[in-house]
């Protein structure tokens, strides 16, 4: 049973290491270094600590399967990681679901988000969750010594009421 819940302060390094697992399988099609994977770990454990409050979490029978984060607590997700092994398991649409509703409820009729173009199989699940690619960037990142594309997504969530004065008629 999948349960979704906001995130607790104890239970980061547990957060951390799902972010990890998750980040090294999207990064794998466009390589991964040690010093990277140690600057992932290292990134991911500052957030987790120091962001906890803007994490929701997914559990699966009790276990932590995945998390997002709202950064800003606007309409984009900065985060969004399924352990591996929960991949594929409606974990990510549930959770999805979920934030998607934190948005709406917070006023804001967009979702947005953004990933590395290569990463096929979050685009993939985005798109086939109501998704539409917006942009697409390509910057060189020095410690891949390459050109990385990155696509921005969105989702309309809601039909935003256009401001009129007086009664429809």
């Amino acid at each position: 049973m999948i349960s979704i819940r906001n995130a607790r302060d104890d239970e980061t390094a547990t957060l951390r290491e799902i972010g990890v697992r998750a980040w090294q399988q999207a990064v794998a099609p466009i390589g991964a270094t040690a010093d990277m994977h140690d600057n992932a770990e290292i990134a991911f454990d500052n957030f987790t600590r120091s962001s906890w409050l803007t994490i929701t979490v997914a559990e699966v029978n009790g276990t932590v399967a995945g998390w997002a984060a709202r950064e800003a607590l606007d309409e984009t997700i900065t985060d969004f990681w399924i352990d591996p092994p929960f991949q594929r398991q409606d974990v990510g649409t549930a959770l999805l679901g979920e934030v998607e509703g934190e948005i709406l409820r917070q006023g804001f009729v967009t979702a947005k988000l953004e990933t590395h173009a290569r990463n096929t199989d979050a685009v993939g699940f985005f798109e086939k969750n109501g998704y539409t690619i917006n942009w697409l960037s390509v910057a060189y990142a020095p410690k891949l010594d390459q050109d990385v594309q990155s696509v921005g997504l969105s989702k309309q969530l809601a039909v935003e009421e256009p401001a009129t004065y007086g009664p429809d008629l």
